[in-house]
């Protein structure tokens, strides 16, 4: 594998098992590096919880959604330019500065987030984990792959990637863990510093990936640390395999030049490649498109919008979401080379539209059964408390909590029943906490309803419905998808189409709950997975059991569908 993520089968686990029991020295290698993932799926979960209590604490923040879009996508911004810049720093420095230099990113990142005493800070903070992230999501698994046996690689890779949502899943249980500890949202971002640490001093104990320091002509470095991670009757065979590898790879790079530049144009003028692309970018731009990274970036508000309106609840019930998202990894590990890469994505694509469209349909009915408002109600805290909005109303009979939200207003619910007609007052620390004095529920972000329930629940099989299909495949079919010489430029084009798609979908989502509503959005959103759907069905073709050069065949004479490749021959027969 060259820095792409290669599949592990049954039977490659067992022999992982094996030989890590023998040789613990390849586990140790391998998770060490493995910090990485579990840093970037940390730092890309924990700002969903964290969000919550930055809003309360710095009201410019909670008054401006755009303000919020750009703390949590920052991150996402800054990963482009880390996977660009770590990609230079591989080649250059080796894996192992890399992974430092991640360390570094990572742990000043949560420092100056941990600290920050304005916005800013905190953006800045945003980016430098960012930088980290996007270092970390291409050299933790490169450096695996490297400095693995071949016949356990995929096994040890996969690692990285459990990692990654056990990272998110943790993020989750650490912000829960801090909702009332002094600092809340503090502590939940700095504590990312103390595995990055963790690694940092770990890696000054490892060894520089083989193949890197054969590359640089250090050999008799590469065969020292091969000979820690091989049997003896085995080192002579890797040492000339190392050899015959890094020197087809030089004679790739004779051809298709060293320069990036020089590897995309001649990646995009090659018709095997491009129509390889066409197939890899799809899949990645789709997989961000389905909205996925709004559920992990904003989960705990997206609970709220469906009227859960306590912090700590709406973290606890975001748990099930980032659960079952780290189980559907395991889940695509068993299923994925059994019923191959793209019946599983067109089948949770099938999943995914469902659950948005019906996910569309809770949040308007919610919309449309929200309580009224109630002039006593409103009046209940002095007048000067009312929504001037609402005052000013000519339809103010016909309001309800939704109406109060989208004037930039707050809900109050009544004393008796949160169902029952409420409150619309001025969105204010003070008047909340005359509202919460007065055992009341204050809501800011979504309405009491009694669909809230089944909004949580849907998310939840939005998450089943994607993470062993969409969340998981498209990586593996960019790990199958170019000859080998581009595989690498291939790969790189299409992550990078992945991440720009992640920052527009991170940088608008509350935008568009505004302007189009919860329901308005997500309807949105089965739209693109519907466009996602059909780019898939035309453009990826199965990959599953095939070897390279058979891929390379199969594009060279243009990928259809069965069902076109049918409908063609019999208008031919018939002609």
């Amino acid at each position: 594998m060259e820095g792409g993520h290669t599949k592990a089968d049954k039977t490659e686990f067992t022999e992982c098992w094996r030989t890590t029991w023998k040789t613990p020295y390849i586990m140790r290698l391998a998770l060490s590096a493995g910090i990485g993932g579990l840093l970037f799926g940390y730092d890309t979960g924990v700002i969903s919880g964290a969000l919550l209590y930055i809003k309360e604490e710095f009201e410019t923040v909670d008054k401006k959604t755009w303000l919020q879009e750009t703390i949590v996508s920052m991150a996402v911004a800054g990963a482009i330019v880390g996977a660009a810049v770590g990609g230079w720093i591989n080649d250059r420095f080796g894996r192992k500065v890399s992974i430092l230099l991640a360390d570094v990113l990572f742990f000043f990142g949560a420092i100056v987030m941990a600290a920050a005493v304005a916005p800013w800070m905190l953006i800045i903070g945003r980016i430098l984990v960012g930088l980290g992230v996007g270092m970390a999501s291409m050299t933790a698994p490169l450096y695996i792959s490297e400095a693995s046996p071949a016949r356990i690689r995929g096994a040890l890779v996969s690692t990285n990637g459990l990692l990654i949502t056990g990272g998110q899943f943790l993020a989750y249980l650490i912000n829960l863990a801090f909702t009332h500890a002094h600092g809340t949202w503090r502590w939940m971002l700095g504590v990312a510093g103390l595995p990055a640490l963790v690694q940092f001093i770990l890696m000054f104990s490892l060894p520089e990936s083989p193949r890197w320091l054969y590359r640089k002509n250090k050999i008799n470095e590469a065969r020292s640390i091969l000979a820690k991670i091989y049997p003896a009757n085995e080192l002579e065979d890797e040492m000339r395999a190392l050899q015959e590898s890094v020197e087809a790879e030089k004679a790739d790079e004779s051809i298709v030049g060293e320069s990036m530049i020089a590897k995309v144009k001649g990646a995009w003028s090659n018709p095997i490649v491009r129509r390889g692309l066409y197939a890899g970018i799809t899949v990645q731009v789709a997989q961000q498109f389905v909205g996925i990274n709004t559920v992990m970036y904003y989960s705990p508000t997206i609970v709220q919008f469906a009227g859960f309106a306590s912090n700590r609840t709406a973290l606890a019930l975001s748990l099930i979401t980032s659960g079952l998202n780290a189980v559907g990894s395991i889940v695509s590990m068993a299923f994925v080379d059994r019923y191959g890469r793209r019946r599983l994505m067109l089948i949770s694509m099938f999943g995914i539209i469902s659950c948005l469209v019906v996910l569309s349909a809770l949040f308007w009915q919610a919309s449309v059964h929200a309580p009224a408002i109630g002039k006593l109600e409103s009046n209940h805290f002095g007048g000067n408390t009312t929504c001037p909005a609402y005052l000013s109303a000519p339809d103010a009979a016909s309001w309800n909590c939704m109406s109060c939200l989208h004037a930039d207003c707050a809900f109050c619910s009544d004393g008796t029943s949160k169902y029952q007609p409420g409150a619309c007052l001025i969105s204010d620390k003070g008047i909340k906490s005359m509202c919460r004095d007065d055992r009341r529920i204050w809501f800011e972000h979504g309405c009491p309803s009694k669909f809230g329930i089944f909004a949580v629940l849907l998310l939840g099989l939005y998450i089943i419905s994607y993470s062993p299909g969409m969340g998981t495949v498209p990586w593996i079919v960019n790990s199958e998808i170019y000859p080998l010489r581009y595989r690498g430029t291939g790969g790189g084009i299409a992550a990078v189409a992945n991440w720009c798609s992640n920052l527009v979908v991170s940088e608008t989502f509350l935008t568009l709950t505004k302007a189009l509503g919860s329901a308005g959005t997500f309807l949105l959103f089965a739209g693109f997975s519907f466009l996602g759907l059909i780019a898939i069905f035309l453009l990826v073709p199965e990959t599953k059991g095939l070897q390279f050069e058979e891929v390379e065949k199969m594009l060279q004479e243009g990928y259809k569908p069965k069902a076109f490749k049918k409908r063609n021959s019999k208008v031919e027969g018939s002609s």
